[in-house]
């Protein structure tokens, strides 16, 4: 994993096609450093299938206090993040490297799912840029991003949205789960969500695994299987129970 400062000393793209290299854009690298050097993502880069760059973008703000927001035009709360460092930041990243699929973490981006993540997984360059604060100047659209938004709720930042996104498009990269059929048999990849999974002690606390997984008839499993998988489909997809928020509009700053 590298980072990106004012003048970057930046690694060269490796030309196998399993690998993917990532851009983050963030304020706070060292708060999503230690998540990346973990679990599936730790074990992407350490098998060299995926490249991950940090790229503090206040190290592309050149004033005095490098600073990157400031007061919206027309009044209203909080502070929006200037574009010239995001540009900057950016340009740089793809100078040296190429042009990345560039994604921007956002409220008015379209729902990620399970498709995009696989489709995101056979592209070679990605490019995050995670907002705080109010959000950003809209001019930072004109770099031409895709948007993307992880479900209708607020969070202070896009370094969560982005590891998610990452996470479930780099675990589809060929070679990084230790099982390929992980990857195939799982929810969201077919018709039905997940069937319920069972494993040691057959009995905990009086809750016992169901007889037919135990009863070593292979088609018995898979007709239960698939049931289990219909049902828990059909119950997903009621209606939410959570009625949605008034929709208010922006206070009146007049």
């Amino acid at each position: 994993m590298t980072a990106l400062g004012h003048k970057p000393s930046l690694l060269t793209l490796s030309s196998r096609q399993s690998t993917v290299r990532c851009a983050i854009l963030t304020l706070f690298p060292e708060a999503i450093r230690p998540y990346l050097d973990e679990s599936i993502l730790g074990i992407a880069q350490a098998q060299g299938n995926l490249r991950v760059d940090l790229v503090d973008f206040r190290n592309y703000a050149y004033d005095p206090h490098r600073t990157v927001d400031d007061r919206p035009f027309g009044g209203g709360p909080g502070m929006v993040l200037k574009p010239e460092p995001i540009f900057d930041a950016v340009s740089d990243v793809e100078r040296a490297h190429g042009p990345h699929h560039k994604i921007l973490l956002c409220p008015r981006g379209r729902s990620f799912h399970q498709r995009r993540a696989r489709e995101l997984s056979r592209m070679e360059r990605l490019l995050f840029v995670c907002g705080r604060y109010e959000g950003y100047d809209e001019r930072i659209r004109e770099l031409a991003f895709e948007e993307i938004s992880l479900g209708d709720f607020v969070l202070a930042g896009g370094e969560l949205a982005a590891l998610a996104v990452l996470e479930a498009t780099v675990r589809l990269i060929p070679g990084v789960l230790g099982c390929a059929d992980s990857a195939v048999y799982e929810s969201f990849e077919g018709e039905w969500l997940d069937y319920p999974q069972y494993t040691r002690p057959r009995d905990f606390r009086g809750l016992k695994v169901p007889d037919v997984l135990l009863s070593g008839d292979h088609e018995a499993v898979a007709r239960w299987r698939l049931e289990q998988a219909r049902l828990l489909t059909a119950r997903k997809q009621r209606p939410d129970p959570y009625p949605s928020a008034p929709a208010n509009g922006p206070p009146n700053q007049g």
